[in-house]
């Protein structure tokens, strides 16, 4: 079994390195920073240009793998480089990467716990109303953009804070500038602020783990082993709980691991809609602004989450499945 780990855990750092390079080159071609100041009216000189380009390490007159190098070299020693605004992008990096885990580990966690359940209780309860019910919600879910999810919730925050004459949700910002409380206080603002954004991610999640778990679900409860489990005296819950359940969540870890790319996608919207400078909007902003190593930058810090969440998955279908340990 640490035999397996080990192999999974390198081939997880082989793929971030191929992820992060392909970023670079991606960004590095599609992106053009030198035109930002180009279009200047007065125009600027072009040694001034280069040597900003220059500073940053973006500068198109550089050939590419040398570039590449500088900036590899870099990341090696945990050093991001510069922004176009000469500022050092760790220091945005670990501001910004708390943000979008606060959201994103939260919201995955709470939408792949319930839509594990509602997919379990619907495929024991099949056809009856709580079945159809979460069917048809989960379906309107699925076919919402996240962008407009997160709107509509926006203004049903805003909406309910009018009905009840008071500020329930917050609908701007992680938490409310100036605040001034005590550590509960200030927890309770925080979570005020979470709510909402939190929401627009797990019930999205929650619509994807609880139809993909209901069909799992299906499959094992007309499977042999749960009949001979139940010919052998075990109670339906038993046999559901210790036979059914370990088999119909196996092929879960895996849709939850790579389904947290779509989670870090929605999140950009998220997190601009509501306020939160994460790494989803940073992400935006930077390449409105064609600036290269940012977007490389939060390019590496998604191919980490999900080809790491997806070593976790291995990690935990190798704890759930005897097969896998086996082969």
């Amino acid at each position: 079994m640490l035999g397996y780990i080990f192999k999974r855990l390198l081939n997880t750092l082989v793929m971030v390195i191929f992820a992060s390079t392909a970023g670079y080159f991606l960004a590095s071609s599609a992106l053009f920073p030198r035109g930002n100041y180009e279009a200047a009216n007065p125009p600027i000189p072009k040694e001034s240009i280069d040597a900003v380009l220059d500073r940053s390490n973006v500068n198109d007159e550089t050939p590419l793998l040398e570039r590449y190098s500088t900036w590899a070299s870099g990341v090696i020693r945990g050093d991001f480089g510069l922004d176009l605004d000469g500022n050092r992008i760790n220091d945005e990096f670990g501001r910004r990467i708390w943000v979008s885990l606060r959201l994103l580990v939260i919201g995955s966690i709470i939408g792949a716990t319930l839509g594990v359940l509602v997919g379990v209780v619907s495929a024991v309860r099949q056809y009856k109303v709580f079945d159809r019910g979460f069917g048809l919600g989960a379906y309107f879910l699925l076919s919402t953009p996240v962008f407009l999810l997160a709107i509509l919730l926006k203004f049903s925050g805003i909406k309910f804070n009018d009905t009840v004459g008071t500020t329930v949700f917050f609908t701007q910002g992680e938490y409310s500038a100036g605040f001034d409380g005590t550590t509960f206080e200030f927890f309770l603002n925080r979570l005020q602020h979470m709510i909402l954004p939190t929401l627009s991610i797990a019930l999205g999640s929650i619509a994807f783990y609880s139809r993909y778990q209901r069909n799992s679900m299906l499959d094992v409860l007309s499977s042999d082993h749960l009949r001979t489990a139940r010919a052998k005296g075990l109670t339906k819950r038993q046999s559901l709980f210790r036979h059914g359940l370990r088999v119909a969540i196996s092929p879960m870890a895996t849709f939850f691991a790579y389904g947290f790319g779509l989670l870090v996608a929605g999140a950009a919207f998220t997190e601009t809609i509501y306020g939160w400078f994460g790494m989803g909007q940073w992400f935006l902003v930077a390449v409105a602004k064609n600036d290269i190593n940012s977007v490389t930058a939060v390019v590496t810090f998604t191919s980490v989450l999900v080809l790491f969440s997806g070593f976790l998955a291995d990690v935990v279908l190798v704890a759930l499945d005897p097969r896998v340990r086996t082969r």
